[in-house]
């Protein structure tokens, strides 16, 4: 009954509709806003380390900030490597980095060149790097200085194609080194703020020693002797608590000198998490006005209808319908104006998430929930903006209804 009531007014059920059609599109699309930015975070997160701890150089731009910044603080040293090895409590891991940009690289490539990253085997834990050839290179290989190293998964195809890698050689500046291993593919989220951005899939990576000894880099007098230090520590250990030991064992060598940043991926997710909340709400109020102008469509047309249906609901009532079965039906009208409209706002919201992905560049997903709170509200509204009209039209004079023209 309820749906044929519908059907003879199409036009007029429709434009009833858009108001819940709109709404609920808004809803799923912030919604996959939301979740495609946490889901983004998630991911640069997962790469940092949820238990690591992350010191990177600031280094000077030109010879005039160097000589300012050289005449507080040394820059960021093996010492301080050292020191933070031996003073910090609850440290599994932690090695130096050194990374420079290659001039020539053989086989040549038409594609970014790699980046020549020099660390300490325990690189590989610190990151949770898988592979998906060969090995990492080992403590000895590191302590000899040798020439091996292991590539990104975009290094290996830039330089040698899609063929086996392992055992074949690249040649970085004068140096050739034999590769031993291929990475995993990393995911390419962006780096956080604090954190020098490189492509983590275009890199080599080979021995601390080896890099140190063998490679010279044409900027080094602009740089630090180090550019970085990764650490990881042990479970039940809080990163945030080690992160304010670092801070001060570099402050006192450093004399606050600000060419130094400690990143902690654990302060960064429980930041963004707060971030993500209160957008979300944000976002949810904004769309939750489309779902309110839509229930109060459906109750302006639902009174409108009742107005018009006065002959039918006092006929009703006259062979025999009790109040009850009045409200009901009105109430079905009135729900299925916002079943029908969320259903066909689901489907809009699904493509705006779509559009929104592909036109503006940011990620979004989809959730179930997302599309269960959408639909679930819009029934509700429904329901909420349909009591009113279905008991205006129970509480009608049968008598004064049937006379009504």
């Amino acid at each position: 009954m309820g749906l044929s009531s519908l059907l003879v007014h199409k036009l007029r059920s429709l434009l009833t509709m858009l108001g819940m059609i709109f709404g609920v599109g808004a809803v799923v699309a912030m919604l996959s806003i939301t979740a495609g930015a946490q889901k983004k975070m998630l991911d640069m997160i997962d790469q940092l380390g949820v238990n690591n701890v992350i010191i990177e150089a600031r280094e000077a731009a030109d010879m005039n900030e160097l000589q300012a910044l050289r005449a507080i603080s040394p820059g960021l040293t093996f010492r301080d490597y050292r020191a933070i090895a031996e003073n910090v409590q609850g440290i599994e891991a932690i090695t130096p980095r050194k990374r420079f940009k290659p001039q020539r690289v053989l086989p040549k490539t038409n594609q970014e060149t790699p980046q020549l990253i020099g660390v300490l085997p325990v690189f590989r834990e610190i990151n949770s790097l898988k592979m998906v050839a060969g090995r990492f290179f080992t403590e000895e290989e590191n302590l000899r200085s040798e020439a091996v190293c292991v590539l990104g998964e975009a290094a290996k195809v830039n330089l040698l194609g899609y063929d086996d890698a392992i055992g074949k050689y690249v040649k970085v500046n004068d140096s050739w080194l034999q590769v031993v291993g291929v990475m995993a593919p990393q995911a390419t989220a962006d780096e956080a703020e604090s954190v020098q951005a490189f492509n983590r899939n275009n890199v080599i990576v080979a021995p601390l020693n080896a890099v140190m000894r063998r490679f010279d880099d044409n900027n080094a007098w602009l740089k630090d002797e180090i550019d970085g230090i990764y650490i990881k520590v042990t479970k039940g250990t809080d990163s945030i608590e080690t992160e304010g030991v670092v801070r001060a064992i570099l402050a006192s060598t450093h004399k606050d000198a600000g060419d130094f940043t400690v990143v902690v991926p654990a302060g960064l997710l429980k930041q963004e998490q707060e971030t993500q909340k209160l957008f979300a709400i944000v976002m949810i109020s904004i769309a939750g006005i489309s779902l309110l102008v839509g229930g109060i469509g459906i109750m302006n047309i639902m009174l409108a209808t009742v107005l018009e249906r006065t002959r039918e609901i006092g006929i009703r009532r006259a062979i025999g319908a009790r109040q009850g079965d009045i409200i009901r039906q009105f109430l079905t009208e009135a729900v299925l104006i916002s079943i029908v409209g969320g259903l066909i706002g689901i489907a809009f919201g699904f493509a705006l998430s779509r559009i929104i992905s592909l036109q503006a560049g940011w990620p979004t997903v989809v959730t179930t929930s997302s599309v269960a709170v959408a639909f679930g509200v819009s029934v509700f509204i429904g329901l909420l903006f349909g009591i009113y009209p279905a008991v205006q039209a129970a509480k009608l004079d049968p008598i004064e209804a049937i006379r009504y023209e």
